[in-house]
């Protein structure tokens, strides 16, 4: 038997974790987009980056179950 309830947050989760990697890496893109972007810019759409590059690692740790045990 399906478990509908486990399915439908695991879809939740899945699609507001998408949205907020997508945002971070487009907010980063935003930020160096300035023309001559100042350096608190530039830091921020470093730290962005760095966000949403450990989102999507931390995605595929989860997906592949070698790199937790599981």
């Amino acid at each position: 038997m399906i478990d509908w309830l486990a399915f439908v947050i695991v879809a939740l989760v899945s699609v507001i974790a998408a949205a907020v990697v997508v945002v971070l890496f487009a907010g980063g893109l935003r930020l160096l987009a300035v023309e001559g972007s100042p350096t608190w810019a530039r830091v921020c759409a470093v730290v962005c980056f760095a966000v949403s590059a450990a989102g999507a690692l931390f995605g595929i740790w989860l997906i592949i179950p070698q790199f937790h045990g599981g």
